[in-house]
């Protein structure tokens, strides 16, 4: 089942539901929202999907005119922007090192053999990423983005600010989870996701990667209820005008990752502040491919394109540059 939010034409969401790609969406009815009927459910011990089938199916909508008419919102949000939080971790996939060990590794190294902390971090994954049933699997690298205020529809700009040295995609799956009135984490689904980061700024130095990855993200348009494939194989590409500047296939799923989701899920909300009744998480799961490392700088008004489809309509936004802003502390 994939589940999307759009904006109705009273401006209201309408939750649209459809049975797997190529299918026809509904509205459901009285949805209010995906986060209303996330709630409904993982406080009523239901599944999401027995609540929206109890609640019923109303009018067909048309996803790829509402996409054309920029009617998307992100697939899931909180009526307090403040409690989604935008987070992720890196170093999760098979072959993500080489990447990023390119961008840190420093020519002055005395030995080839000297691991940096990239290729530690990443080591440890693939030794102790996915552990036997009832053991703890090791803890990955992990990095916060921002709350729902960071979060940019699908078809909307992804804003990189006036100081980024860099604004560059990052093709991930996102895990969708919201957390029941006893604390109890909740996962919905999976959706496409761009956790859009500065790699300019990352690549000064590593410790520059919380700085690096301050930056909007993007989800959706679909939300794929329920577990994720083994096997995920998808397309990143961006588009200037006409033209595709950038194509490759990326993958994901646990068949090409050194962590299960379940070790990734419990390093994350392990952590009581990220298990408060009612709010919603949004978490990047790494990737290893990015056109950074291929020497592409995206330019504004190029679109990022993310596609699996499995998953539904592609993610897709284009590049802006916010303006200059003049940022001063006053006393109180």
């Amino acid at each position: 089942m994939l589940i999307s939010q759009i904006k109705g034409s009273n401006g209201e969401i309408v939750v649209a539901v459809r049975n797997g790609p190529g299918e026809a969406a509904k509205a459901v009815v009285n949805g209010g929202s995906v986060y209303k009927l996330a709630i409904e459910a993982a406080d009523s011990g239901k599944s999401l999907a027995s609540v929206i089938e109890a609640h019923g199916f109303g009018e067909s909508i048309d996803l790829d005119k509402a996409y054309a008419e920029g009617r998307f919102l992100p697939p899931i949000t909180h009526p307090d922007a403040a409690h989604l939080h935008l987070t992720g971790t890196g170093l999760t996939h098979l072959g993500s090192a080489a990447t990023r060990d390119s961008m840190h590794k420093k020519t002055t190294e005395a030995a080839e053999e000297t691991l940096t902390d990239s290729m530690k971090m990443f080591k440890m994954g693939i030794e102790g990423g996915k552990p036997k049933a009832g053991e703890k699997g090791v803890q990955p690298e992990w990095f916060y983005k921002g709350n729902g205020y960071g979060a940019a529809a699908p078809g909307v700009a992804l804003v990189s600010p006036s100081f980024a040295l860099d604004g560059g995609e990052e093709p991930e799956m996102a895990g969708i989870y919201i957390i029941a009135k006893d604390g109890t984490p909740f996962r919905i689904g999976f959706a496409l996701s761009n956790e859009f980061s500065d790699h300019v700024t990352e690549r000064i130095n590593y410790l520059y990667l919380a700085h690096s990855k301050l930056r909007p993200a993007s989800f959706g348009p679909e939300i794929r209820i329920g577990a994720a494939p083994e096997d995920i194989r998808g397309t990143s590409r961006i588009k200037r005008g006409d033209k595709v500047i950038f194509e490759k296939p990326f993958l994901s799923g646990e068949a090409n990752m050194s962590h299960t989701f379940a070790n990734l899920e419990y390093h994350h909300f392990k952590y009581g502040i990220f298990r408060v009744p009612g709010d919603v998480h949004v978490h990047m799961f790494g990737t290893a491919t990015l056109s950074f490392a291929e020497g592409i700088k995206p330019e504004v008004g190029d679109v990022f394109e993310i596609e699996v489809g499995e998953f539904g309509l592609p993610l897709r936004n284009p590049l802006a540059v916010d303006a200059e802003e003049e940022v001063t502390v006053r006393q109180l």
